[in-house]
């Protein structure tokens, strides 16, 4: 940049004597240099910011003009006033920077340069350069950008510190807010740990607090609470301060399964306690009127977290979320002032704890609510008082940009109802209404016609309101509109019949994924017919359902692309993924025509079809990355194809499948490349890919798991089942080959008390242990190890020995289970309910079985 100097041409010339203060070792460049400024900034000043003294002759009146700093100093009655040269220490580089600045050079301002800058510009009083950052703070902060690329939470911290020091109310409010904005971010980021007190604690309280849920904000504080506490005890506030911090949850709004879980919490247990207190009462059916609210000091603990930088909304696991509390969260603050306002919301929320007792209405004078334009997700599963037609009615209204609406295990919903109210929310492309699917026994009998059951008519006494938002409405009665619901999961739901998956086909005509795993009501003609009408699918899961001939027909059979220039082509040659395991309905020869058109699979799961060699050889993909073949009847020759063509893929299973032991002459002389040979399975899965998770049972052995160690280095999940035996040695080098591990299961092996220690003191990441079935000698001493990263801990028939005070001493060393399996402990008696209850409350899953004193004194 040209630096215009005519106005100082008559300017009387200074010499500013800059000095670094930090050494310099090169003695060459101890010499002091003498230059005009003019010269300089105009040049590479790399040259000579080596140097450890700069003299350089600046115009005075300019320097007065553009710094406080000069003004006083060579204006005032300071002595220097009258000399000839002025002596600055200062960094030398940033010094240069700011006199670029002063002699209008334009200035680069980043993340590393704005501190010192900020600094040297405070110091100096140059106006316009403190403006400039300042204006730099402003933007970066302000950023919609999540989170912004240049402001990082170490630079934040640094920022704030840097504030913190020179008493700036503007930068500290920046900060503030903008990690209330980007908590989320900023929560999963390692030096959250070290984030300041004042800082953390101004952020929570702030009202741009932008989280997903309660309890990833609880998460955070408690995260935050382990790393700082020994820094906190050294204040004698200590208890005040992480309290303070901890008061700022709405803990009424906590997951019930998390708030008891954290009952065991050194800092979390009263909370924890008032948590449930209030959960429990919410789920309490009570007389009409006793949930009073009216005790509630401040209803901002009721509101959900919804800012303007809201994307995500996480309710699930919420059992005490109602319709009065999602309409509190929405209407404006004032409401909770106004005494006229706060009667009607305190009206609705004794009314909307008892929606089948009472008939109540959505107040239309609380209609007023905000937009939220940035929500794009919602998760409100197992939020099983909160009424659905309220929820849709509020989510068309505040959140007209949402594109992800999650509903898993509510059972008081009607798909084909549920869809219809979806068409108020036209730009939802994703809907889960999953419900567990696990006990569910698939129909040993062919379905050949399926439609919904007739509707009751609705009582007179109770709300038709609440009955029309669970109901399957008859498509019949209204044209259904276009929808832009790209991606449906139905997994487990037996309501959805063929008169649905009718209705879905005409209201989803952009259906790309479709989940309908155990929906055992819908028939193969249904299917297929879903299949015809939606073809831009690109995503099945139809396991254990009727899906059969009829199906696989409409998968394969040609359809038009619809362009200019139509080409034909069949649906299942777009397919990247595709389930149907458990689909017994399929032929051999069905399978054989639709392995041959398979293009680009990345996911095929064939579990306990009839899948012969054939079908495997006719395979023509290379792209897949996770395949499923348990129990079937393959060959390692075929399995050994497909791998071979598929150097992508992370995921095999092949438990239950015993032709892997046998050889096939057929299919040798057919394919002699791939002969039937163990070798040949383990050398194409050892040079070719790089597995995450693998399930094998006949003919996995200590062997095969030292053939494949060069694939196996990265592997999370190992699954060995009947008819594998990997043998004392191989499970002792388990770590040492797969260091990643987090889920071991493991059926009639052989172990060990020396393996299980192995195991649990070397894999860091272990997540999940199962022991199924297993023989051997394991006592007590394998579990008097810490394992406080296992989440999941199945022992079925292998600790028939287990006492009561085993029991004991396991929850001492597995804190943090959520899941726990105990089959076959005889010696267990009804004490060892309080000993599971108080160990681990926040249990979401329990199985005893075969414990015998447990028959007198049931769960």
């Amino acid at each position: 940049m040209e630096v215009s100097v005519s106005d100082d041409e008559d300017d009387q010339l200074i010499l500013l004597v800059c000095t670094n203060p930090t050494p310099t070792p090169d003695p060459y460049h101890n010499h002091p240099i003498e230059e005009f400024l003019t010269d300089i900034i105009l040049s590479d000043l790399s040259t000579f910011l080596n140097f450890h003294t700069i003299k350089l002759h600046a115009h005075r009146n300019r320097l007065i003009h553009h710094s406080l700093y000069f003004r006083g100093l060579l204006s005032g009655s300071f002595s220097e006033s009258c000399l000839g040269s002025i002596t600055i220490n200062w960094n030398l580089p940033v010094f240069m920077q700011i006199l670029k600045h002063i002699y209008g050079c334009s200035l680069d301002i980043t993340s590393q340069n704005v501190l010192p800058l900020y600094e040297g510009a405070l110091y100096f009083g140059v106006d316009t350069l403190i403006v400039k950052c300042e204006d730099w703070f402003s933007e970066v902060f302000s950023r919609n950008e999540f989170p912004s690329t240049q402001i990082q939470t170490e630079d934040l911290i640094q920022i704030w510190k840097f504030a913190s020091d020179h008493a700036s109310d503007f930068i500290l409010h920046l900060c503030i807010g903008y990690l209330a904005r980007n908590f989320m971010w900023a929560k999963k980021n390692n030096f959250f740990r070290e984030v300041p007190y004042n800082l953390l604690l101004s952020s929570v309280k702030h009202p741009h607090l932008t989280v997903d849920s309660e309890m990833h904000l609880s998460d955070a504080l408690l995260l935050w609470l382990e790393s700082n506490m020994e820094n906190l005890e050294r204040r004698s506030e200590a208890e005040d301060n992480y309290n303070g911090i901890l008061k700022q949850i709405h803990v009424e709004l906590l997951p019930l399964w998390f708030a008891a879980g954290k009952r065991n919490s050194f800092y979390f247990r009263q909370l924890a306690e008032e948590s449930l207190g209030s959960i429990f009462r919410a789920l309490n059916i009570l007389p009409i009127g006793s949930l009073d609210i009216s005790g509630y000091s401040d209803l901002q603990h009721l509101r959900i977290r919804v800012t303007e930088y809201s994307k995500k909304i996480d309710l699930s696991n919420c059992p005490q979320i109602t319709s009065a509390i999602l309409l509190l969260s929405l209407i404006p603050e004032s409401y909770l002032t106004d005494p006229m306002q706060r009667k009607i919301i305190e009206q609705f929320f004794n009314n909307s704890g008892h929606p089948i007792q009472e008939k109540y209405e959505f107040p239309q004078k609380l209609l007023e609510t905000f937009i939220f334009e940035a929500v794009q997700e919602v998760d409100i599963s197992k939020c099983r008082r909160l009424l659905i037609e309220h929820a849709v009615n509020c989510f068309s209204q505040s959140f007209p940009s949402l594109r992800i609406l999650k509903a898993a295990y509510l059972l008081n919903i009607r798909t084909t109802g549920f869809l219809q109210l979806l068409e108020k929310c036209s730009l939802v492309n994703e809907v889960d209404l999953t419900v567990d699917v696990t006990p569910l026994i698939p129909a040993s009998v062919t379905i050949l016609s399926s439609s919904p059951v007739v509707i009751p008519l609705v009582p007179e006494k109770t709300p038709s309101l609440k009955y029309k938002a669970v109901e399957t409405m008859s498509f019949h009665e209204s044209r259904p509109q276009i929808s832009y619901v790209t991606k449906l999961s139905l997994e487990g739901r037996t309501d959805v019949s063929d008169l649905s998956l009718q209705y879905i086909s005409k209201f989803c005509v952009s259906l790309c994924h479709l989940n309908i795993k155990g929906c055992i009501c819908v028939t193969d003609i249904g299917i297929s017919d879903l299949i015809h009408r939606c073809n831009k699918l690109n995503s099945i899961v139809v396991c254990d359902t009727s899906f059969g001939i009829n199906s696989v027909q409409a998968l394969c059979s040609a359809i038009s692309d619809g362009g200019n220039f139509p080409s034909l082509h069949s649906v299942v040659s777009n397919l990247q993924a595709l389930h149907m395991g458990g689909c017994i309905g399929i032929s051999e020869l069905s399978l054989q025509e639709l392995m041959s058109q398979t293009q680009v699979l990345k996911n095929l799961c064939l579990r306990g079809t009839y899948l012969v060699d054939q079908a495997l050889f006719n395979f023509k993909g290379s792209s897949l990355e996770m395949l499923d073949v348990s129990d079937t009847k393959i060959s390692e020759a075929a399995l050994s194809f497909v791998i071979h063509g598929n150097p992508s893929l992370k995921s095999l299973k092949a438990r239950g499948c015993k032709n892997l032991l046998k050889g096939d002459s057929s299919i040798e002389k057919r394919e002699p490349s791939f002969s039937s040979l163990h070798e040949e399975l383990h050398a194409e899965l050892g040079k070719k890919s790089r597995l995450e998770e693998i399930e094998f049972g006949w003919g996995f052995s200590s062997f095969s798991l030292s053939a494949l160690e060069p694939a196996l280095t990265s592997l999370k999940t190992i699954n060995v089942g009947l008819g594998g035996m990997l043998g004392e040695d191989a499970l002792r080098q388990l770590p040492a080959i797969c260091p990643l591990l987090e889920t071991i299961i493991l059926h009639f092996q052989v172990m060990s008390d020396i393996i299980v220690r192995k195991l649990v003191t070397s894999l860091m990441n272990l997540q999940v242990l199962v022991l199924c079935y297993c023989f051997g000698d394991i006592s007590i001493s394998s579990f008097k190890l810490p394992m406080q990263n296992l989440r999941k801990l199945r022992l079925e028939r292998v600790t028939p020995w287990m006492t009561n005070d085993d029991l004991v001493i396991l929850s001492q060393n597995c804190r943090n289970l959520v899941e726990l399996s105990l089959l076959g402990c005889p010696l267990l008696n009804s004490d060892s309910q309080q000993i599971i209850s108080r160990a681990w409350p926040g249990l979401v899953s329990m199985h005893l079985e075969v414990c015998l004193y447990f028959f007198h004194f049931p769960l």
